[in-house]
């Protein structure tokens, strides 16, 4: 059974849309997307819902202070009407799909400096995709402040899949004190352990299959993590040098603490790739937790990388 959510695409229209919830005290949920909705996103909504018996709120907005000039903003698929579809399968009550004038009323193009207030995330967005992607995480923090400030919600859900961003819009609300929960939801994958991805459309079926290399990596790192931080390195490192010839271009392999910050010999990590495969370019991470078994009892085969990139 399926209801058909409310579609606002002003900021006047959706406040109107979430006024009275408001005043009843109902507990708000949102769910911030940039639409081509797949899967990935349904379990999100899916995870909102069960946050709260209240409204639930999906934005569809494709932000363009998070692209660079040479990125891939304007071949980024824009599909509404399948993803007001997936909305309505989910029992979202409400989609916000502005337009850029709404989200930036001052203006915005990358053929100028834009002067408006923004959010500096701080040197945590300077590593990883951040040093791939300069200026990326300040656009992706300035729209989520944008939307939590028009949403206002209680409860917001993210996807691990972008763990970075994660990290980033949780340090965000606990630094401006938003007071919003946020929900880390796990990566859903197809069969084949590939993570699912609206940049996925872009593979075609032999990238497509180069592109498992990175969830095959993050598994056999999780499977020698007991040996060591280094062991795990390298076996995930051997992995991904067997799809170079395939055309896999890595950009980064990071073994972390679960807040980005180094790796500890014992306990709970956090691992993240990037590559491209062909001109897409795609991340995944996973969890990992590390021990110290002695050296004599690692697997045959495994031995310690110096390095986290190739």
């Amino acid at each position: 059974m399926t209801s058909t959510p409310v579609l606002a695409s002003t900021r006047e229209e959706l406040a109107g849309l979430l006024a009275e919830p408001r005043r009843s005290g109902e507990r708000i949920a949102f769910v911030p997307t940039m639409g081509a909705l797949h899967d990935g996103h349904a379990s999100l909504m899916r995870t909102a819902r069960a946050a709260t018996s209240g409204p639930v709120v999906v934005s569809i907005f494709v932000n363009p202070m998070q692209f660079a000039p040479a990125e891939d903003l304007d071949r980024y698929p824009r599909t509404l009407d399948a993803d007001l579809a997936v909305c309505a399968v989910e029992g979202v009550d409400v989609v916000f799909a502005p337009g850029v004038e709404e989200m930036y009323p001052g203006g915005f193009s990358h053929d100028s400096v834009h002067d408006g207030v923004t959010v500096a995330p701080g040197e945590l967005a300077t590593i990883l995709d951040g040093e791939s992607r300069p200026g990326h995480f300040d656009g992706v923090l300035t729209v989520v402040a944008k939307l939590f400030g028009l949403v206002r919600p209680d409860v917001a859900v993210f996807g691990q899949k972008d763990y970075q961003q994660l990290v980033l819009i949780r340090r965000m609300v606990r630094d401006l004190c938003l007071g919003i929960d946020i929900v880390g939801a796990e990566t859903v994958r197809e069969p084949d352990g590939l993570a699912l991805s609206s940049r996925n459309r872009y593979l075609d079926a032999d990238e497509r299959q180069v592109a498992t290399t990175l969830s095959r990596a993050l598994r056999a790192a999780q499977e020698r993590a007991p040996y060591g931080v280094p062991a795990a390195r390298w076996a995930a490192m051997s992995v991904l040098r067997e799809a170079t010839a395939d055309g896999l271009e890595l950009d980064y392999l990071a073994l972390t603490s679960p807040d980005l910050g180094e790796a500890p010999e014992t306990g709970e990590g956090r691992i993240l790739v990037a590559a491209r495969v062909g001109t897409t370019r795609l991340i995944d991470n996973m969890p990992i937790v590390f021990d110290r078994i002695a050296p004599d009892a690692r697997p045959a085969g495994t031995a310690p990388a110096a390095s986290t990139t190739p």
